[in-house]
């Protein structure tokens, strides 16, 4: 293939968990370029995309892998490969449960409406992956692995 036609892409680490437990250490490639907004594409552009499965390289067998998306049960990144372009209104502390019992602590951020700018709308209303920030980084966890989301604050 000609080296014209590629597309550019910029790869970004990234700890996959995926049901039971499991945790895998990838390379995932993303566009110079997001189709959804300005700028480049972020990790939740590329996990709340339509593809069913994410090309990622795992950095353990140096393997190139196809992930199910709907099988991530969350991926935890540095805070500055997902920033959002809008400050959030709402903020929560959480702990949120997985299907398998992993727990995970953190802020929910968002940006809704005021009539509907509860918890539970955005966790409603949001994309598959939602934003949890962890002290040292940021979780897009998949609410289909959600089991329990609790205030703590």
């Amino acid at each position: 293939m000609s080296d014209d036609l590629k597309v550019p892409k910029r790869p970004a680490q990234v700890e996959v968990l995926l049901p039971g437990g499991a945790v895998r250490q990838v390379t995932i490639f993303l566009a110079e370029y997001a189709s959804a907004h300005g700028g480049p594409e972020r990790v939740s552009d590329l996990l709340n995309g339509g593809d069913d499965f994410v090309p990622a390289l795992d950095l353990a067998s140096d393997a190139m892998t196809f992930l199910s998306r709907q099988s991530i049960a969350a991926a935890r990144v540095a805070p500055d490969w997902d920033e959002e372009d809008a400050p959030s209104t709402s903020a929560h502390e959480v702990e949120v449960t997985l299907t398998d019992g992993t727990v995970l602590r953190g802020t929910m951020a968002f940006v809704l409406s005021d009539e509907h700018s509860r918890l539970l709308d955005y966790l409603n209303d949001s994309p598959p992956f939602v934003r949890l920030t962890e002290p040292d980084r940021l979780a897009l966890v998949n609410k289909r692995h959600i089991a329990r989301v609790a205030k703590v604050k």
